[in-house]
């Protein structure tokens, strides 16, 4: 086990979503393909704001090509553009409330989750999807509505999750000093651009999502582990 000697037992911690906190096949095997399906009766909703948007943005990132077609082939690449985003969470908001989809969490990530708050912890999220679709996960899961353990939601209006620069606007607008923010994320690109920005970093590398560990930093299987390194509770 590696010890946490020499750095601070973080005050706040930021969270991915997909492969960290969610299965990685809840999102593509479920979320993904429901979106896709319900897309053309909402690209037809044009008296919706969101929608109307939506297609603004499209026709502005991609000059000449319909809506429609290029929104598909953003899904095909599951391409991180804000109007995708937003569109496929106003499909799943729909599929929420009418209880067709229900987010099933690690079974660690609730007992954890609730330990850190207790004991003081800021939690945040800052995921690729829309702040609208990670209420949404965190507000219809398996477990409950668990959205009132986070105190911040950070999409991709912060930047790119790749980008250091994301992480120092998200810290300068949260008012939180770097070194106490631990970033937990499955993807080592986005541990690597976190780390630039001064945060506290730790791979998730969950078994079930086979994801690949990797070698410049602490790495763990599950939150109650990622706490053990940390100094911080491990829940029940």
């Amino acid at each position: 086990m590696i010890q946490n000697t020499g750095l601070t037992t973080p005050r706040v911690v930021l969270l991915d979503i997909e492969g960290t906190t969610l299965p990685v096949a809840f999102v593509h095997k479920v979320l993904f393909p429901y979106a896709r399906k319900h897309l053309p009766a909402l690209l037809a909703q044009h008296d919706n704001p969101v929608v109307a948007q939506v297609l603004a943005q499209t026709a502005e990132l991609a000059p000449g090509v319909p809506a429609a077609e290029q929104l598909e082939r953003w899904m095909d690449t599951d391409a991180k553009v804000a109007p995708l985003k937003s569109l496929q969470g106003l499909c799943w908001e729909q599929g929420y409330r009418e209880g067709e989809l229900v987010a099933d969490l690690y079974p660690d990530v609730v007992p954890t989750l609730k330990a850190w708050k207790a004991a003081g912890l800021t939690l945040a999220v800052y995921s690729s999807g829309s702040q609208a679709a990670q209420k949404l996960i965190y507000g219809y899961t398996e477990q409950g509505d668990v959205t009132p353990l986070f105190s911040a939601f950070f999409d991709l209006e912060m930047g790119g999750k790749r980008e250091s620069a994301s992480y120092s606007a998200i810290v300068r607008k949260a008012g939180w000093v770097p070194a106490d923010v631990l970033f937990l994320s499955d993807v080592v690109a986005e541990l690597e651009a976190a780390e630039q920005a001064g945060l506290q970093v730790c791979q998730i590398a969950r078994p079930e999502d086979k994801t690949v560990p990797g070698v410049r930093h602490r790495v763990a299987a599950s939150l109650q582990q990622a706490a053990s390194l940390f100094g911080l509770p491990q829940g029940a």
